[in-house]
């Protein structure tokens, strides 16, 4: 499918530069006249989304980090020191701190959407692999950032979440020795996860890039999930009919983000991290956050009493490990699902029986992300285990399972034929 351009300015200049280096025509080709399904609807705006808070994630930290201190004695005084004296540090702190929570929702229904539909199929699984890996990489980076303001929740959440590589044999303890930089959590720690979190930013846009060069091989999927057959037909350019569909979608966006930034920015933030580090009190529940509850919730579901360890695990690893391991797991197990997922319908819109599926998954999700914040006792400790059952369950059994047995509603002949069906008038009763 070509998405060529027969890029002319009127500038000299811009075509010197065009003779030599082909870059506005490159440009042209790939955000302009880019062929474009044209029946994506609103979830596919959370892409672009996407890349836009990333920008502002990556303007905003680095603008912060010249008054921030990398020093354990100094950091969450140079975080009070931004807030009050800095022009205008508050509100890029806030800018930063809630963008981070923004960026995961956006993502995270980016790629709900993508199970929905069926965006992880051939021939776009590398495109899926990629947006995985971008997640890993977001946390890796949240983690880091959340460390930096040295509050209680930062420095204990370090420390718990760092102690967990110990479960591993032989390699487990060097691991946790290098994370800290030493033999607790202290200066040396700080100063890595600064590091790294100043890094980390620059490896996402990259593996965006490679994330939007998948794409714009084999085009966006769309909500029938049937590829383009006719360009003409099928496709109009990205701009300005889907730049437009952008603007309308970040115009939302910020409306909410603003509301969250100049009426309640501390709403999402741990009271606990408003209190300086203090490795001699423990806080009463050591929670992550919110985007991470789901994952942590897995990590606290192995006990010795859960049923999965009990039957098949005991003998081959402490309850510890095993729950390191899921909670990674739970993230790469993702990367198969082009390959578990056997069906050859695409979208949910066609796969009753897995739609459904779909929703229960998605309530799970919903679950184990309410119970990774609760105490771990109690009946809380029976859902937390039940719900991480099922998530792989889904995963591993069912999805695999439904492609194989379900019979798919009729596709339509096309993409254009889907549209004309959606936009004919109902017929009279």
């Amino acid at each position: 499918m070509s998405s060529s351009s027969d890029y002319k300015s009127n500038n000299a200049i811009v075509n010197w530069i065009e003779y030599r280096l082909p870059v506005f025509s490159f440009l042209d080709a790939q955000l302009n006249k880019y062929p474009t399904p044209k029946n994506l609807n609103y979830f596919w705006n959370f892409g672009s989304l996407a890349g836009i808070i990333l920008v502002i994630m990556i303007v905003s930290g680095i603008t912060l980090a010249m008054s921030y201190a990398a020093i354990e004695s100094a950091a969450f005084d140079s975080v009070d020191r931004i807030m009050r004296d800095v022009n205008f540090g508050w509100l890029l702190r806030y800018i930063h701190m809630n963008g981070a929570h923004f960026f995961f929702f956006i993502v995270y229904i980016h790629i709900f959407r993508g199970l929905y539909y069926g965006s992880y199929k051939a021939p776009r699984e590398i495109l899926w692999m990629v947006g995985i890996f971008i997640l890993l990489a977001m946390m890796a980076t949240a983690f880091m950032g959340y460390v930096l303001p040295w509050g209680q929740m930062s420095f204990w959440g370090a420390t718990v979440i760092t102690n967990l590589f110990s479960a591993f044999p032989i390699v487990g303890e060097p691991i946790v020795e290098w994370l800290w930089g030493g033999f607790v959590v202290g200066n040396p720690t700080l100063n890595r996860f600064f590091a790294l979190h100043y890094l980390l930013p620059f490896v996402i846009v990259g593996l965006v890039f490679v994330h939007l060069w998948a794409l714009h091989m084999h085009h966006s999927n769309n909500p029938t999930g049937v590829e383009i057959k006719d360009e003409k037909e099928d496709t109009i350019p990205f701009h300005p009919y889907y730049t437009i569909k952008d603007m309308y979608g970040l115009g939302i966006f910020l409306i909410f983000f603003a509301f969250i930034v100049f009426y309640a920015p501390n709403y999402l933030g741990h009271p606990d991290n408003y209190v300086p580090a203090n490795s001699l009190v423990t806080p009463s529940l050591i929670v992550p956050e919110w985007y991470f509850l789901p994952f942590y919730a897995i990590l606290r579901a192995f006990t010795d009493d859960y049923f999965i360890y009990a039957w098949f695990l005991q003998w081959f690893m402490s309850a510890k490990l095993a729950g390191v391991i899921a909670m990674f797991a739970s993230i790469l197990v993702l990367l198969a699902l082009p390959w578990l997922d056997r069906s050859r319908v695409r979208s949910s819109k066609y796969r009753p029986v897995y739609k459904v599926a779909f929703w229960v998954f998605a309530i799970d999700c919903v679950i184990l992300g309410w119970v990774g914040g609760q105490p771990a006792e109690g009946v809380f400790v029976t859902i937390t285990q039940w719900a991480t059952f099922y998530y792989f369950f889904h995963l591993i059994i069912l999805v695999p399972v439904i492609g194989v047995l379900e019979r798919p509603k009729p596709l339509p002949s096309s993409i254009a034929a889907s549209v004309k069906a959606s936009h004919a008038p109902q017929a009279a009763e």
